[in-house]
C-alpha cells in the first residue's frame, strides 16, 4: 500500500534547535513531510542586505540555503527522519516508513515557482510543495497564530480564522507576504499554530483527536 503525504509540516526556524527537533520526532508516523525556516541564519541574511544592498537573487537564493542548513541539522538529530531533495524522494521515504525532510533549494532551482523576493519565505515554499503533493499545510510558529499586529503590542487582537482574501490588507504577520496569494490560487486553506506545544500541532493532523480546546488560526483560501 502507497502511503500518501496528508500533510506538509512548516516548522519556522525561530523554533530550531530545541522545538523543532522535538515536533520533528514526535511527527514519526503521522504521514507529514517537513520543510523548515532559515531562522537565524536566514536573519542575518537580512541583516547583512540592510547594510549591503545585496541584490534580490542572491538574497532569495541564500535564504533558501540557510532553510537546507537547519534542515540537515535537524534531520542529525531525528532518527525516524530522512532528508529528500525530489518530490519522488518525498514518496520514496514516505512509504519506507521514514519523515521526509525537504532539502528545497535544488527543487527549487529546477522548479523557479517564484520571484527572488523577501516576500516569499519558507511558508509560501511550504504552501507550493503541499500543492503538489495534494496535502494539507500547517504553518508551525513560535506564536499561536495571526494577531491584528504584533502580538506583544497594545491592543493586539488574535484571530482565530480569517479568510486569505483579508489576510492580503495586513502587513506582515507570522506568515509571509505572498502565502494568502497563493492559498487564494491554489483553492487551499491552512493552519497556523504554536510549535511550541507540539501536542496542538498532532491534534490538528491526526483525525482521532477532536479536543482543539486551544488558540490556532485557520486561513480559508477555498
Amino acid at each position: 500500500m502507497v502511503t500518501i503525504i496528508k500533510q506538509v509540516v512548516k516548522i519556522g526556524g525561530s523554533l530550531f534547535p530545541d522545538y523543532a527537533i522535538d515536533l520533528a520526532n514526535k511527527l514519526k508516523g503521522t504521514d507529514s513531510c517537513i520543510i523548515l525556516g532559515g531562522g537565524e541564519f536566514a536573519n542575518l541574511i537580512r541583516k547583512y542586505n540592510d547594510e549591503w544592498d545585496f541584490s534580490e537573487e542572491v538574497n532569495h537564493w541564500t535564504a533558501i540555503d540557510c532553510m537546507d542548513i537547519i534542515s540537515k541539522l535537524t534531520n542529525d538529530k531525528v532518527d525516524s527522519a530522512r532528508l529528500a531533495y525530489s518530490i519522488e524522494d518525498i514518496n520514496r521515504i514516505s512509504e519506507e516508513g521514514f519523515t521526509p525532510i525537504f532539502i528545497v533549494s535544488k527543487f527549487l532551482r529546477e522548479e523557479d515557482p517564484f520571484e527572488c523576493s523577501w516576500d516569499v519565505t519558507s511558508d509560501s515554499i511550504a504552501a507550493y510543495v503541499a500543492h503538489l503533493l495534494n496535502a494539507n499545510l500547517l504553518i508551525v510558529t513560535n506564536v499561536n497564530g495571526i494577531y491584528t499586529q504584533e502580538p506583544k503590542e497594545s491592543g493586539s487582537t488574535f484571530i482565530s480564522k480569517i479568510d486569505a482574501k483579508t489576510l492580503l490588507t495586513f502587513p506582515e504577520t507570522s506568515v509571509d507576504v505572498m502565502l494568502p496569494s497563493l492559498l487564494l490560487k491554489f483553492g487551499t486553506n491552512c493552519y497556523v499554530v504554536n510549535g511550541k506545544y507540539p501536542e496542538r500541532v498532532l491534534s490538528l493532523i491526526d483525525d482521532n483527536i477532536n479536543d482543539y480546546n486551544f488558540d490556532y488560526t485557520q486561513i480559508t483560501g477555498d
